[in-house]
């Protein structure tokens, strides 16, 4: 090779349209397989470019495939956008639709992969670049039944990032992507762990774009998810984060976890902390945002999920100067999402290696301002909550501050961002900028447990759902004693344990302390049987100084009969032996 490329700038003149395309199609394959890229094989580059210009009508549509597969991959390696590259990428658009009719499947699939793959990259999406899309597409749904799988994955992965990046989608590219779909299910045994991981990237973002997602992306998906498991040791890094970002998308997007879906997230879990060196900054932003997106939809703790978190985060210091603005959001918006999860020194570490960023002016979108307000609102909660925490959380409220005005300053209309505001003026002791209409809803076990307290003290002045400070509701206020009562649903906890608090958790209990009220808060778990709910009743009593009246806690079999209809059992102080009463407490 060393000795080859010195003559390919000698004999540049003789070099025929088919040779042109070789060298650069060798080239490139030589570069992407770990072929240092070295003066020489840049000098020759920079011979061979202008030729294609000079030669593009003698291409055939072979060699225009493997011209434009090629410089997309040399972008993809690094390679600049330099005059002479646009100029041979200008010089071939047009010839895509003279010999349209040419192509094979492999040229279609690849040319479809150079153009998304050079649009990813930069290249602006120029009429001749449209043109040559649209003349390609319906061949993808004429030529359905001779693609191979990883022209399969590629064409999807293709199209997909096409509409990532502002492409249309045509009747002509959802046709094809319908032509596709039943082939994913088709020849799901034969795809390689990059495709499986690009065709999972494809189906969620052609999702999180429109696509309907009852049918047929899901049921693509579905038939992959098997083989996740499958080939789980064979996975690179990029291809691991790539599924389990894949993967929280899908679900936040309305996909059910099934059995197979939750086999495929443990597959792939363990396999984080192995690969923790090899991860990108891309990478370590996208995967723990994935874990926080599945734990807030209802993924269960595991060790792997646990462990992966806890390799991540350290990686975040590491790396800060490289993270993107969404990066920075995302990271600070999902560490304080998973609240207790992740131990307040590794969370507070997180957050002062990211924070310094946003105080550098970077231009965050409206989105991002809000992500990250919300993430530092959740830190300075967990400071103020943790009795041994130092004032750092007064560091933070600068940020804080700075963050509300830029989001005021953006005049957001989505309803999440309004209250994000509203909680950030209600710490800092601000004006309310906005004001949001709050819906209210009345658990069973709440209002069980509102009947229990009334029925202990009648005297006591209780309401329900109120909203404090512009707050979020409370679930029951004690007027008279300045004190909340909140019954926490498992949506409160990560992976809804009943114990780990999660972010949303944890600020409101903080943003209530520092207006002034008294919270208890009580698991829903707690509140299922009167001997459950007791100490609570109690501990209410002695908070309040209010005696119990009447026969107590347990004399009136209708409120026990609204609980039995919550926990499927009847309870009566007759019936209910003191075995009993350990048996169901144990439960």
């Amino acid at each position: 090779v060393a000795a080859l490329l010195p003559l390919v700038n000698a004999q540049k003149d003789p070099f025929l349209p088919q040779h042109i395309a070789n060298l650069l199609w060798a080239i490139t394959k030589l570069v992407d397989n770990g072929q240092a890229q070295t003066p020489e094989f840049n000098e020759a580059v920079i011979t061979l470019l202008p030729l294609v210009n000079a030669q593009k009508d003698q291409f055939n549509a072979q060699g225009i495939a493997n011209l434009l597969w090629a410089m997309a991959k040399m972008v993809e390696n690094g390679q600049e956008h330099t005059p002479g590259l646009k100029e041979a990428v200008a010089a071939l658009l047009p010839l895509v639709n003279a010999q349209k009719g040419q192509f094979i499947p492999q040229g279609i699939a690849n040319l479809l992969w150079a153009m998304a793959k050079l649009v990813d990259n930069g290249q602006e999406q120029t009429p001749g670049l449209n043109e040559a899309m649209a003349a390609l597409l319906p061949l993808v749904n004429r030529q359905k039944a001779n693609f191979k799988p990883l022209e399969i994955a590629n064409l999807l992965w293709a199209m997909a990032k096409l509409v990532d990046n502002g492409q249309d989608q045509t009747p002509g590219l959802n046709e094809a992507v319908t032509a596709l779909m039943p082939l994913v299910h088709a020849q799901k045994a034969n795809f390689q762990p990059q495709g499986i991981a690009n065709l999972l990237w494809a189906m969620a973002k052609l999702v999180d774009h429109g696509q309907d997602r009852t049918h047929p992306p899901i049921a693509a998906v579905a038939a992959l998810l098997p083989h996740v498991n499958a080939q789980k040791d064979r996975f690179s890094a990029q291809g691991i984060a790539i599924q389990l970002w894949a993967m929280a998308k899908l679900v936040d997007s309305g996909m059910e976890q099934t059995p197979e879906f939750k086999q495929a997230v443990a597959a792939l879990l363990p396999r984080v902390h192995g690969l923790k060196d090899q991860f990108s900054v891309q990478h370590v932003a996208n995967l723990v945002w994935a874990m926080t997106k599945l734990v807030d939809n209802g993924q269960e703790q595991t060790p792997g999920l646990n462990e992966a978190v806890t390799a991540l985060l350290p990686l975040v210091n590491a790396q800060k100067d490289q993270f993107s603005t969404q990066g920075i959001a995302n990271l600070l918006w999902a560490t304080a999402k998973l609240g207790e999860l992740v131990e307040l020194n590794v969370a507070t570490s997180t957050f002062q290696s990211l924070v310094y960023r946003i105080r550098e002016n970077l231009q965050l979108s409206q989105k991002e301002i809000s992500m990250s307000l919300w993430g530092v609102m959740v830190c300075c909660a967990r400071l103020a909550l943790e009795s041994n925490a130092n004032q750092q959380h007064n560091v933070f409220e600068k940020h804080m501050d700075n963050l509300l005005t830029r989001l005021e300053n953006t005049s957001p209309g989505h309803k999440e961002d309004q209250y994000t505001m509203i909680m950030a003026a209600s710490w800092l002791g601000r004006a309310c900028p906005v004001a949001c209409h709050y819906q209210t809803t009345v658990s069973k076990r709440q209002s069980n447990f509102r009947d229990q307290l009334q029925l202990c003290m009648p005297s006591l002045k209780i309401e329900e759902e109120k909203s404090l400070n512009s707050l979020p509701p409370v679930d029951l206020l004690l007027p008279d004693h300045n004190m909340v009562i909140e019954i926490q649903g498992p949506f409160h906890y990560v992976g809804g344990d009943f114990n780990t608090r999660n972010g949303s958790t944890l600020l409101k209990i903080a943003l209530l302390q520092k207006a002034g009220f008294e919270v208890i808060e009580i698991p829903a778990n707690q509140v299922l049987n009167k001997d459950l709910m007791k100490p609570y009743i109690d501990q209410i009593k002695i908070r309040t100084g209010i005696p119990p009246q009447g026969h107590g806690f347990v004399s009136r079999k209708r409120a026990w009969t609204d609980a039995a209809h919550v926990t499927g059992e009847e309870h009566s102080e007759e019936q209910t032996s003191p075995a009993k009463r350990k048996k169901t407490n144990g439960q």
